[in-house]
């Protein structure tokens, strides 16, 4: 088959691409670090220069990015994505938002190329494992292509052409999931303060109803052993409610709950540290309650 290029290779965008590798995919990468380079051209890919020599080379390419004005730059800035020579499918797996997939849409298209957009959840294990879960949209013509390279990285859902249907799917799904943390660190705080023992907290709550993504996973890994190190940025986090609140807002959908925990999230970044996890929430809202417990090393 021709190259796949994958431009973007951070944690996530890491695991995903040593997948293709691993199934014997051709390859062709770039990122602006050459220690992440040069892990993936061991485990098989090759190497590009630029985001445009990728794009000269591949007919699909991948693209896991940081923040959306990152996406557009590499995409459509100058001597981007958009003006190589053999690219025709473009799939932003990133947390852009639908107004940005929107805009992508339309920049790519004026080039002749297809845009989908398919942001990931599942974490650096899930990418690692093939585990993840991808929330896809665009041209249903070109979708078979797409999904029998997304198939790689776990369970791929099709919400249609719609420009930003993926997006808001997953917009919605990290209000859910970070509002987890939220509620989950109000509640264990609460206990923690009238003298309850913070394990057999979690234990009874996973086997009851109050059992949620934060008290399964967060908590036994992250918030009990006082590491506060689950592995997603506190400020990837904030950037992804500050857009689900914002295209909440031109959908005219009140969120006062997704409005509570972004500003939660910005007090992380500003009293717990720019490099905090988003786990941190339960820091601040220990804080808040008066009590010091063990903050990590």
């Amino acid at each position: 088959m021709s190259k796949i290029g994958f431009i973007g290779l951070g944690r996530m965008g890491a695991g995903m691409c040593a997948r293709l590798c691993a199934a014997g995919l051709p390859v062709v990468v770039h990122d602006v670090s050459s220690d992440a380079m040069a892990a993936m051209v061991a485990a098989g890919a090759e190497a590009g220069t630029s985001a445009l020599d990728v794009a000269n080379q591949a007919e699909i390419v991948l693209v896991s990015l940081p923040m959306p004005d990152i996406v557009h730059e590499v995409l459509l800035g100058p001597n981007g994505v958009a003006d190589g020579g053999a690219v025709k499918i473009v799939v932003d797996l990133s947390t852009s938002g639908p107004a940005m997939a929107q805009r992508l849409s339309e920049g790519l298209a004026a080039n002749g190329i297809s845009s989908f957009d398919a942001p990931v959840s599942g974490g650096v294990a899930g990418a690692r494992d093939g585990k993840l879960s991808l929330m896809a949209s665009g041209p249903e013509k070109d979708w078979p292509q797409v999904e029998a390279v997304l198939q790689h990285f776990g369970k791929v859902f099709y919400m249609g052409e719609t420009p930003g249907a993926g997006q808001t799917m997953k917009l919605v799904n990290n209000l859910l999931g970070a509002t987890a943390i939220a509620v989950t660190a109000e509640g264990m705080t609460m206990g923690i303060k009238a003298g309850l023992d913070p394990a057999k907290m979690i234990e009874v709550l996973n086997q009851s109803t109050g059992i949620n993504s934060a008290t399964r996973d967060k908590w036994p890994r992250a918030v009990l052993p006082r590491t506060f190190d689950f592995g997603f940025a506190a400020a990837l986090s904030h950037k992804d409610m500050r857009l689900c609140v914002d295209e909440a807002q031109a959908l005219g959908v009140d969120l006062p709950i997704g409005v509570h925990v972004r500003d939660l999230l910005k007090r992380v970044l500003d009293e717990v540290g720019a490099d905090a996890d988003f786990t941190a929430m339960a820091l601040v809202t220990e804080a808040d309650a008066g009590l010091a417990l063990d903050r990590p090393a």
